[in-house]
C-alpha cells in the first residue's frame, strides 16, 4: 500500500491533508487503521444484487460525508468496528464468496481505497472470482475512482441531492451536486453497459441511488430527470423511500417523518412519465429499522 498518499490525505473531495500514518483522523474519523464493523450476506440491496443467496456486505467504519440522518450513524461517527489486518480482509472476501455470495459488496468504503487495492490483489491471488460492488455516497473523488479501475464492477452508488441547500444543510457539502456528478460519469466510463448472468445478477454496470427525503420532492424528481436525459438506458436508478428518523432530531425538526405514500407515488409517476425503464422502486414497509443490520462485528 502506498501510505505516502495517507500521509497527505486527499482520497476523498474534504481533502483534509491529515497525515493518516501518524494516528490523525480525517473529516473520516479513521487514521490509517483499517476498521470494518460487519461481513456477512445481506438480503437487502437492489434484487439484481442480492438475489436469493445475498451479497457478500463488508461495512467499513467512518465516512467522509457525514449526512446529519445517517441510518448507520453509529459505525459512520462513533466508530465500532474492529481493527483488522488487510490480509485478514483479503480472507473475509473469500470467506463470503465460500458462504455463496453472490458478490463483495463494500460499504461506504471511500477511505479505505488503498487497502482494498492491496486485499483485492491478495484475495485475487488465492482465487476470488466474484464481481466487486462499490458502495458509496457518490461524494467521491474521481482521481481515487481512477485508481480502482479494473478491480470494481458493480458501482452502486448514491445520488442525494441537487440542491446545494440541502447539501450544505444536511452533509456540510454544497459542492455535492457537482462532485457526485464528476464521479458518476467516471463510474460509467469504468464499467460501460450493464451486464448481468442468467440468474439476472449482475456483474458489471451501474446503479444509482436516491434516497428520498421528506420536502424534498422537487430536488428528487430534478436528480431523477437529470439521470435519465444524462445516462438513458446506460445506468439502473434505483428509487428508494425509506428514509427512516431513528431519533428525533430537534435542529432539523423537517426531518422527523418518513416520506408519505403520496409523495413516493407522485416521484415514481414522474419517473414513468419521463420515460425511466431500468429502475428499481421499493414496496411495502422498507421504512424500518429492521433494514439496518447490527454491527456487532459478525464474519469480522
Amino acid at each position: 500500500m502506498d501510505s505516502m498518499i495517507l500521509k497527505d490525505c486527499i482520497l476523498c473531495p474534504r481533502e483534509c491533508h491529515v497525515d493518516r500514518t501518524a494516528g490523525k483522523k480525517g473529516y473520516c474519523k479513521v487514521t490509517d487503521e483499517l476498521v470494518v464493523a460487519r461481513a456477512a450476506l445481506h438480503m437487502w440491496e437492489e434484487p439484481c444484487i442480492s438475489g436469493e443467496e445475498g451479497s457478500g456486505t463488508v461495512f467499513f467504519s467512518g465516512c467522509a460525508l457525514g449526512c446529519v440522518y445517517c441510518q448507520n450513524s453509529n459505525i459512520a461517527k462513533s466508530l465500532a468496528g474492529k481493527i483488522i489486518t488487510i490480509e485478514r480482509l483479503a480472507e473475509i472476501f473469500l470467506e463470503l464468496e465460500a458462504k455463496g455470495a453472490n458478490n463483495i459488496n463494500l460499504v461506504t468504503p471511500s477511505h479505505y481505497v488503498l487497502h482494498i487495492i492491496e486485499a483485492l490483489n491478495i484475495s485475487r491471488q488465492k482465487g476470488l472470482t466474484l464481481p466487486i460492488v462499490y458502495n458509496c455516497s457518490g461524494y467521491e473523488k474521481v482521481e481515487a475512482l481512477k485508481l480502482l479501475e479494473g478491480y470494481i464492477d458493480i458501482y452502486l452508488t448514491d445520488l442525494k441531492y441537487m440542491s446545494a441547500e440541502p447539501a450544505e444543510k444536511y452533509s456540510n457539502c454544497k459542492d455535492y451536486f457537482l462532485v457526485a456528478a464528476g464521479a458518476i460519469e467516471e463510474m460509467v466510463r469504468q464499467v460501460k453497459e450493464a451486464n448481468f448472468d442468467d440468474r439476472g445478477i449482475m456483474q458489471r454496470g451501474v446503479i444509482v441511488r436516491h434516497l428520498t427525503l421528506p420536502g424534498y420532492l422537487e430536488d428528487s424528481k430534478a436528480i431523477i430527470k437529470y439521470l435519465y436525459e444524462t445516462y438513458g438506458d446506460r445506468i439502473f436508478i434505483s428509487i428508494m423511500n425509506q428514509y427512516t428518523p431513528i431519533t428525533k432530531n430537534r435542529a432539523y425538526p423537517e426531518l422527523n417523518r418518513k416520506i408519505t405514500e403520496e409523495e413516493y407515488e407522485e416521484l415514481i409517476g414522474y419517473a414513468i412519465e419521463i420515460g425511466l425503464e431500468n429502475g428499481f422502486i421499493q414496496e411495502g414497509e422498507t421504512a424500518l429499522e429492521s433494514f439496518i443490520p447490527e454491527f456487532n462485528g459478525e464474519g469480522v
